[in-house]
């Protein structure tokens, strides 16, 4: 130890620390030349999600408008932006994004002339009208496209000028031309001259340009106001060009007559500035808060993928590290020289990481906004507060993975470490208990997530779970050293070494670990979560049932004939059976009345859905025998009506042939099907139809009626002819159901909608089954993440234990071991880190899933509406990848390893 006093005044401790320091990161810089090997892996590490994280900073960054530039979007060369939200005064923000109506709100029912709204502005003044939702459907090829949004805006005025960016051609001018965007473009598979017929087969328009809106890159079609479909949503808004400045007096004649204002001059103070700002400010905490623990999960694994690496390097700096020791320096000290390879190496990680993620930011900044956000952004600049957070992020990784090589190297044996011996510290059992208390707690924490419903609370039991974890790995891998008496040299020796060296092994085992545990309980919750949207979404027609229908209107629009409909209907469907869909309806107006059966008062829920009730009444009704149902059929459902004889019941139903038969004899009685028993009362009936006219009475009639349970989540009402005649209904075909040799798929179904295009005026649809999106990809992402954390690691791993392992290595060739001894001993270690952390992290990722599951049904076991609760489903795809994976880590670890062994020189 050193002469120095045992007390210093604080400016010499500073001095002193300062000292210490400047001399550990000098030798840290130095090592890090020196090991370029192990530098270059550590920097890696680092640098990468750094890299990516500078990335999503600066172009979130970019992508979050400034109010000048949202202005500057919305406006143009305009003044102001005017919306049209009511008859009544409104309050609107400085800004114009929120408004509120008061009590004497009056709602648009039909749309606002320009006129009127010029009328309210200073004379001279001049209106643009916007309509941003414009229905549009076209056809592509062989289907109908109506997922892409249109536009109606005259660009050729000089107040729509300033709105859109001309990449190619010119703006639309008249009814019959039409502009797309970049990815409407690619979507459509058209350009400049091209024609795109209306889905509706009412109209066609020329491509004139490509042109593109900045707050919307998706597939988007830009109209002329001439050719655009008529209003059908009553929401206006207008670009104003006013003669004069935009005064208060003018704001408040404009908010008084329901119009909302958006200009560059901020509108009078009023109340709703500080109601909106303080909401969204409650709205971010929950999302701020589960961003901290995603990140802190991201840093606990690089963490553990770079201590490894530490580790080693503190094993093979032993003697340096005792020499300092002798010179005078104490643990203190140590640890400093430790702790400056972390602050090194983070820090020139942090440099490198950002420096490259800001330049892929601003160098893919077109592809971001396309593909990513979907809209333009509005300048390059970068995000220091979050570029400077990010640099403290990956220094304090570096120095978090070189605090327990620290800490080791604090402790090691002087004397053996001159002597170059390894001195492995005994394993504390605090550590064990400190992990098997995290663990226990996190359990707690996330069951208090689940019942509470908070995903912040619950990913931090996740994480304090996963740390419990982590501290417990060492303890396992010394239980492990212990069976390797019985096992053959090459994994007797790879447990040996695993159980030496637990400051590299523990890690690595524990970042396979913490990646596969989140992969399967993720891929679980996805699994199950998968299979309740089944059981909530059911399919609204049997599998192999296609409906095709024609527009809806009975003046124009026909069905195909059996004739016309047969020969596609065969060929492209196998379809075997052919039947009429017939629905009816009231005269006049074919569409102005509902029909519906009564379902008996006695069997009505008599509690509303989602109504408030006391804990007391929440228990009844989930009780009552007549509250058993989902939420959407607490109360009478929603019955689609059809006029049937029997010919296309089983295609509409999809039940058994006798069940059929039995529903048909009903149908032939003069009587009607329900597929919900609910309403059949004594095999009767209770028929009604409501008029759109209030002051009619509705008409009702008694029937036979028959129930049939088809478990499909669409319900039918079968009306016989007799039944339809004595309410009054008039009947017209409205197409015809198919019983496809197979469930149709896409191509299919577009095939048929081409073939019978010609077939009508109106556009013919099939009608398709409730889906939701597939999960496997999902899987499969998870568990490629798994598997390449759980390579590298195996891989990083072994090749810092080759790296550590020479001189034993050295003594196998010396006895006369094979070269194929060195092959095996790399698949062994490699093995040991893939398969022990990956069942540690099934084990660990399927127990986090199954408490989560758990606390979440109990607490849909109390809710009311009844929910139906999360069912058990294993994700056997991502299972099977995590299975497979070790397997491939372990060959890799012995293809990529050189069978011959070395012959050193032992120094001891």
């Amino acid at each position: 130890m050193s002469n120095r006093p045992s007390r210093l005044t604080s400016g010499a401790r500073l001095a002193e620390t300062l000292g210490s320091w400047r001399a550990a990161l000098r030798i840290a810089r130095r090592e890090a030349r020196r090991a370029r090997g192990r530098t270059t892996l550590v920097l890696s590490m680092i640098i990468l999600p750094v890299l990516a994280l500078s990335f999503v900073a600066v172009s979130v960054d970019m992508a979050q408008l400034t109010p000048g530039e949202e202005l500057d979007r919305r406006l143009g060369s305009a003044d102001a932006e005017l919306r049209v939200v009511g008859r009544g005064p409104v309050e609107q923000s400085s800004d114009g994004s929120g408004w509120t109506s008061g009590d004497r709100d009056q709602p648009l029912t039909a749309p606002v002339s320009a006129e009127h709204v010029a009328a309210l502005l200073p004379e001279g003044s001049r209106v643009l009208p916007i309509r941003r939702w414009v229905p549009f459907s076209a056809w592509q090829g062989d289907r109908i496209r109506d997922d892409i949004a249109a536009t109606a805006i005259d660009l050729t005025d000089p107040l729509g000028r300033g709105l859109a960016r001309i990449h190619r051609g010119r703006a639309p001018a008249t009814a019959d031309e039409i502009a797309v965007n970049l990815a409407a473009r690619r979507s459509l598979g058209v350009d400049l001259g091209d024609r795109i017929a209306a889905g509706d087969g009412s109209r066609t328009w020329t491509v004139v340009g490509v042109a593109e809106l900045p707050e919307r890159l998706t597939a988007m079609v830009i109209l002329h106001p001439a050719g655009a479909p008529p209003e059908t949503n009553p929401d206006e808004v207008f670009l104003a060009d006013l003669s004069g400045p935009l005064t208060d007096d003018v704001f408040r004649q404009l908010n008084h007559n329901g119009i909302v204002v958006a200009a560059r001059v901020p509108a009078p103070p009023g109340k709703l500035t500080q109601y909106v700002g303080s909401r969204m400010s409650g709205m971010n905490v929950e999302a701020v808060s589960t961003g901290v623990l995603v990140g802190g999960l991201g840093l606990l694994e690089v963490v553990l993928l770079v201590g490894p690496a530490f580790a080693v390097g503190v094993r093979r700096r032993r003697r340096e590290l005792a020499l300092v020791a002798v010179a005078g320096g104490d643990a203190v000290q140590l640890r400093r020289v430790v702790l400056a390879d972390g602050v090194v190496l983070g820090g020139v990680g942090a440099v490198a990481g950002i420096a490259l993620g800001v330049t892929a930011a601003i160098a893919g900044r077109p592809l971001v906004e396309e593909f990513i956000f979907s809209q333009r952004f509005g300048g390059y600049r970068v995000w220091p507060a979050a570029l400077v957070v990010i640099a403290l992020v990956a220094v304090l990784a570096g120095v978090l993975a070189a605090l327990a090589p620290a800490w080791t190297a604090a402790r090691q044996d002087v004397v053996a470490g001159l002597a170059g011996r390894r001195t492995p510290p005994a394993h504390r059992r605090r550590w064990l208990a400190i992990g098997v208390a995290l663990a226990a707690g996190g359990t707690v924490v996330a069951a208090i997530g689940a019942v509470v419903t908070s995903q912040p609370v619950i990913l931090a039991g996740l994480v304090l779970g996963e740390l419990g974890l982590v501290f417990a790995t060492p303890t396992l891998v010394g239980l492990l050293a212990r069976l390797g008496r019985f096992l053959p040299l090459a994994p007797r020796i790879a447990v040996r070494d695993a159980s030496r060296n637990r400051a590299s092994a523990a890690p690595a085992i524990s970042a396979v670990m913490a990646a596969v545990a989140g992969s399967v309980a993720l891929g679980l919750f996805l699994a199950s979560d998968d299979a309740r949207t089944d059981q909530r979404n059911r399919a609204l027609l049997p599998e192999r049932t296609v409906l095709v229908t024609t527009g809806g209107d009975p003046a124009s629009d026909r069905p195909p004939t059996l004739d016309e409909i047969s020969r596609p209907a065969r060929e492209l469907l196998g379809a075997d059976t052919i039947a009429p869909l017939v629905a009816a309806g009231c005269s006049p107006d074919f569409y102005a009345c509902t029909i519906t059966a009564t379902m008996p008062a006695e069997r009505v829920c008599p509690w509303q859905p989602y109504e408030p009730l006391s804990a007391a009444d929440q228990l009844r009704a989930r009780a009552d025998p007549r509250c058993q149902h989902g939420d959407d059929e607490l109360q009478s459902p929603y019955l689609r009506v059809a006029v049937d004889d029997g010919t296309t019941l089983r295609l509409l139903t999809g039940v058994a042939p006798a069940e059929v038969e039995a529903a048909t004899a009903t149908l032939h009685s003069g009587g009607a099907v329900v597929t919900d028993a609910r309403f059949l009362r004594d095999d009767r009936l209770d028929l009604r139809v409501e008029h759109g006219d209030e002051k009619r009475p509705a008409d009702s009639v008694t029937v036979p009626g028959h129930a049939l349970h088809t478990g499909l989540g669409e319900h039918w009402l079968v009306l016989s002819p007799t039944a339809a005649d004595r309410l009054g209904l008039t009947t017209r075909q409205v197409g015809w159901a198919l019983d496809a040799q197979q469930p149709p798929d896409q191509q299919r179904q577009d095939e048929l909608a081409a073939v019978l295009r010609p077939l009508g005026s109106a556009g013919v649809a099939v009608e398709r089954n409730q889906n939701h999106d597939d999960t496997r990809p999902l899987l499969l992402l998870l568990a490629a993440v798994s598997a390449v954390v759980t390579v590298g690691a195996a891989g990083i791993a072994t090749g810092l234990a080759a790296a550590e392992g020479r001189a034993d290595l050295s003594t196998l060739a010396a006895v006369g071991a094979g070269p194929g001894v060195r092959r095996l001993l790399s698949l062994c270690q490699a093995g040991l880190i893939a398969v022990l952390g990956s069942t540690l992290g099934i084990v660990a990722g399927l127990a986090s899933a199954l408490i989560v599951l758990a606390f979440t049904n109990r607490r849909y076991a109390d809710s009311w509406p009844i929910e139906p609760p999360y069912p058990l489903v294993m994700p056997w795809l991502t299972l099977a990848v995590l299975v497979a994976v070790p397997l491939v880590a372990m060959l890799g670890a012995a293809l990529f390893t050189r069978s011959r062994l070395p012959v050193e020189r032992r120094l001891d």
